[in-house]
């Protein structure tokens, strides 16, 4: 049986082929060859083959893969359903604040909070690494580039003997003219993963 995201992530890719890629172009202003759309997610060139639908981003001057669930659904959403009219707001709101009613309190003691607990400092230099820019609030807090002008904010607080780590996730309140609520929760999947590397290549 093939796994459920496997099977998402295909038909994201099916429904890119399908789509007219000269109006991703024109909408998304994008630089383009025979084989290629290119663009980039947090602050690092991606491609996405036209004729296939794989992604593939580019680290140290080489082409890695760039097929995780959360990269696909998140950068072909941004290309194929961002709104023509999209500007950011320049204001923040909560991620769960997007979502229905039930969403509300999920979210801020996240089991990737521990992991931050034990190098705050190579979660900051990560996120300088890509790209962030510091914010008020937080014991470890930036605003990230996700895509063209949207913006995600990460805000970490450092647990105590008394209460855990917190970790929130704010996102610019224009976010749903870029991409669909389900598909914040894949982008900062890709953030922890590119944390994760930048963090691991650190140590």
């Amino acid at each position: 049986m093939r796994d459920n995201y496997q099977i998402q992530a295909q038909q994201a890719k099916r429904y890119f082929l399908n789509y007219d890629h000269q109006a991703i172009i024109e909408k998304c202003h994008l630089r383009e060859d025979e084989g290629f759309l290119y663009t980039s997610l947090f602050g690092i060139p991606y491609r996405v083959s036209r004729k296939t639908g794989d992604i593939s981003y580019l680290d140290g001057g080489t082409w890695m893969d760039g097929n995780s669930h959360g990269e696909v659904m998140t950068l072909l959403d941004l290309l194929c359903d961002s709104r023509e009219d999209r500007r950011p707001s320049h204001q923040w709101k909560n991620m769960q604040s997007f979502g229905l009613q039930f969403h509300q309190n999920l979210g801020e003691h996240n089991p990737v909070a521990l992991e931050y607990q034990q190098d705050p400092e190579g979660l900051r230099r990560a996120l300088e690494a890509l790209g962030g820019t510091p914010i008020p609030q937080g014991d470890v807090a930036y605003a990230i580039p996700v895509f063209e002008d949207l913006t995600l904010a990460l805000q970490f607080w450092l647990g105590d003997e008394e209460f855990p780590p917190s970790l929130r996730y704010l996102w610019d309140e224009n976010a749903l003219m870029y991409l669909k609520y389900e598909t914040m929760y894949f982008a900062v999947d890709v953030l922890t993963e590119k944390i994760r590397r930048q963090m691991k290549s650190f140590r």
